[in-house]
């Protein structure tokens, strides 16, 4: 396994983390719980080949993936790892009295759950879970980095560190304003000139701050390349997978600490193990005909998008709320990568979020302010009927 240095706070991870997002699952009806034997046995194994770097967070699986991991690693191997995991400002917040005292004591109250779930006094790294714009004038408001504060002088956790969806500006602006442990972002090779962007990457490097990838495979979409993007990587001499040339994008940066990846299975985890264990799997692993293959399979996606949305939002506001360049996007996903499954995930949190396409009533406000000309409101019904009935 390679190890790199986690920022300036001492200490080596290994260059492949360990996501509990996407645990094996057992489905019955539109009801879904953690495999936990299943779950159990990757999470021992990972940790006994190398892997000492775990990420979680207190929504997933339904509140459960914490207290999964914290079973998985009780006997010893606790001991041996680092754990990160989030809370999302959403959790903390009392949207009814917006008061700042009872945000604060639900994060505490939320925090003290996290350990009791996880099963150890401490956490190695705790983030504050998807900062971005809409949220990020509260967090500052409301003194969530104090509280934080707090935390790490009682010994609860050890780092205080956030979490980010977005473009490069807000991005720059949260990592500016403190000095953080961690900043975990989206990248891969498909979105490095959107989100954090590569200027984000470089900007943590600088600041010598630990950076955590999140999405290297987007969801599990690049693993599995539609017969076009497939032709361009045969062509290549060196005969690798689609999953290990998404990880090379991101293992060519210096500045990245660790690369999270979601398993659902033996097989995958023991295909991470295997090719972050190769010994050129290093900082500059990358020529750039290695870069240029990159490139042509990134054009060959976006070719494929079908909704010719460019994420501009003119359209935004929606009067009931939908966020059309989303809906659009998750569906461009499941057309571009010929997979709706981790779209429609997505979009469950979307709908949880009241901002799905569900809530459109045909009002075309928005296609009288489309530069593209898109006709929306035939566009939404399509994406919802493909992007809804995701079960969790």
């Amino acid at each position: 396994m390679q190890y790199r240095s986690y920022g300036s706070l001492g200490y080596e991870v290994s260059l492949f983390g360990m996501g509990c997002m996407r645990l094996p699952r057992i489905v019955r009806g539109d009801h879904a719980e953690v495999d936990r034997e299943k779950a159990y046995e990757m999470i021992r194994y990972a940790a006994d080949h190398g892997v000492n770097y775990f990420d979680t967070a207190y929504g997933y699986h339904n509140l459960t993936s914490e207290e999964v991991l914290g079973e998985a690693l009780e006997g010893g191997r606790r001991e041996k790892v680092k754990i990160a995991t989030k809370q999302p400002f959403g959790t903390m917040a009392d949207l009814k009295t917006g008061s700042g005292k009872n945000i604060l004591d639900n994060a505490r109250r939320n925090l003290e759950a996290t350990l009791k779930k996880l099963r150890t006094s401490y956490i190695d790294v705790y983030l504050i879970h998807n900062i971005g714009a809409y949220c990020w004038e509260d967090v500052k408001k409301n003194k969530i980095i104090e509280e934080y504060e707090k935390f790490r002088s009682e010994g609860l956790i050890r780092a205080i560190a956030f979490s980010y969806h977005g473009g490069y500006d807000c991005f720059r602006e949260v990592l500016d304003f403190y000095d953080w442990g961690m900043c975990q972002i989206q990248q891969n090779f498909v979105d490095v000139e959107r989100e954090a962007t590569e200027e984000g990457i470089r900007h943590a490097g600088r600041k010598g701050c630990a950076l955590v990838i999140m999405e290297p495979i987007r969801g599990g979409n690049l693993a599995f390349p539609p017969s076009q993007v497939k032709a361009i990587y045969d062509g290549y001499k060196l005969k690798r997978s689609a999953v290990e040339w998404a990880f090379r994008h991101l293992v060519n940066y210096s500045e990245v600490s660790t690369i999270l990846s979601g398993v659902s299975t033996m097989e995958q985890l023991k295909e991470d193990i295997e090719i972050f264990s190769k010994p050129d799997m290093v900082a500059g692993c990358l020529s750039e005909e290695e870069k240029a293959i990159l490139a042509k399979v990134r054009a060959q996606y976006e070719s494929l998008r079908s909704i010719p949305c460019t994420g501009c939002e003119y359209c935004l506001p929606c009067p009931q709320g939908v966020n059309i360049p989303q809906v659009f996007g998750k569906y461009n996903d499941g057309v571009m990568f010929g997979t709706f499954e981790p779209a429609r995930r997505s979009y469950m949190f979307q709908t949880r979020g009241r901002q799905d396409a569900s809530l459109c009533v045909e009002c075309k406000a928005c296609e009288k302010k489309c530069p593209q000309h898109i006709e929306i409101v035939k566009e939404l019904k399509t994406a919802h009927e493909k992007l809804k009935g995701w079960v969790e």
